[in-house]
């Protein structure tokens, strides 16, 4: 008896041990896909070449948050069928093929072809797959992993802001382009040969597992799609997502227009709104796991409209107003992402997750789309940050009325 007691505990610990692995290895690749968070140091050198305003230089990011996500959801069916390298190493060659392509775009559109629709597709493809192996090696503590490998996308910018902004500096924009292409491509398919699925006997070790699918039905996507909790996480996810993706991607032009600083002093401050993206999804992972996905969107909607409330009395010089709003704004972007799969495995159960949470994952696209379009229209038509900040105030508003139809998870 203390033999077979002896050996479940080593095993237990050699399992512990092993499905760490995949989170580590999960924010790095994370952590390369999450370049695309660094449009905004590429967007004014591309308005300078191409000699376009804000609304035409949104489009590549536009486009490329919207694939993403439209290659997310049909990916999803795919993730149990297929091996986690083998979906995450196709992902990762769109990725490369992407940014290479993207160093001889000769305009706009072709550039919105070759850094939207490809490196999204690449980066919607590869995306879920370390999600979905931590979801299923931590029965545990879904949110808090889950938001832990999501650090890596929101730190992203951390590395390849300084990095891209030093290669456009160095070498252009194209080598730039060319350099993260080459890196990405070699980097990424050799951390994805490790991941795999959990079998039978490594989640039969864990006790806890049987006793967590007791308190979550699992609903397929279908009967999902048919409850009134998903079109209340959805549209909040479109909100969430839509004042996150639209901060972002300005956040470059308003650190040097509005608040005259520069390119490089912008970019080292990107660097903090990068930390503060990363940590904002295992917390607020952790905060949908203990209270509800209704708290955690609210505690959301609270915060981003006191960030937009500090940039409205910003002005020439106020630096300290615009890092803590704009560490604020990038904060909540990292925690509706780590908010929206928390909530659908709390709702959903885990065994349809990688299918309905690609589903739920449109929101992401149609955020993309409605919020790179409303602040460049904004800006092009009234030439006011003001306008923006009045928008995200409006949103958080509808955003917590919403949030009252969530279906408590606890």
């Amino acid at each position: 008896m203390r033999l077979m007691i002896q050996r479940s505990v080593k095993l237990n610990s050699s399992v512990s041990g092993k499905r760490w692995n995949y989170v580590f290895l999960g924010i790095i690749i994370m952590m390369c896909l999450g370049t695309v968070y660094s449009w905004s140091i590429f967007r004014a050198p591309i308005e300078k070449n191409f000699n376009i305003g804000s609304t035409e230089s949104g489009l590549p990011y536009m486009v490329s948050l919207a694939t993403y996500a439209l290659f997310m959801f049909l990916t999803g069916k795919y993730l149990d069928k297929y091996s986690p390298r083998v979906i995450i190493s196709l992902g990762a060659i769109l990725v490369a093929l992407g940014w290479i392509l993207s160093a001889y775009a000769p305009n706009i559109y072709i550039l919105t072809i070759t850094y939207g629709v490809i490196i999204g597709a690449g980066v919607g493809i590869a995306y879920g797959v370390p999600m979905t192996v931590v979801a299923k090696w931590f029965p545990d503590k879904k949110g808090l992993a889950v938001g832990i490998v999501l650090i890596g996308f929101g730190l992203s910018p951390l590395i390849t802001a300084p990095l891209a902004r030093t290669l456009i500096e160095n070498y252009g924009i194209r080598k730039a382009f060319l350099t993260l292409g080459i890196t990405f491509g070699t980097i990424i398919p050799l951390l994805s040969y490790a991941f795999r699925y959990p079998t039978d006997l490594d989640n039969s070790s864990r006790e806890i597992t049987s006793s967590t699918k007791k308190h979550i039905k699992d609903t397929n996507t279908a009967k999902m799609l048919k409850s009134k909790s998903f079109k209340a996480l959805y549209f909040n996810f479109i909100i969430g997502t839509m004042i996150g993706l639209m901060i972002i991607g300005m956040t470059s032009n308003v650190g040097v227009e509005l608040i005259k600083l520069s390119p490089k002093t912008v970019a080292l401050l990107m660097a903090v709104f990068a930390i503060f993206n990363g940590i904002g999804r295992p917390i607020f992972g952790l905060i949908t796991d203990k209270l509800s996905s209704q708290k955690a969107m609210l505690i959301s909607y609270g915060l981003i409209t006191m960030a937009a409330l500090l940039m409205l009395v910003a002005n020439e010089g106020s630096i300290v107003l615009f890092t803590i709003a704009f560490s604020i704004f990038w904060f909540n972007l990292g925690g509706w992402l780590a908010i929206a799969p928390t909530s659908t495995i709390a709702m959903y159960g885990t065994k349809h997750y990688s299918q309905n949470y690609g589903v739920v994952f449109t929101a992401y696209g149609i955020g993309a789309i409605t919020g790179v379009l409303a602040s460049g229209l904004l800006m092009d038509k009234l030439q006011s940050y003001n306008a923006i900040f009045y928008f995200v105030i409006g949103l958080c508003g509808i955003g917590a009325l919403l949030s009252r139809r969530m279906v408590n998870t606890k």
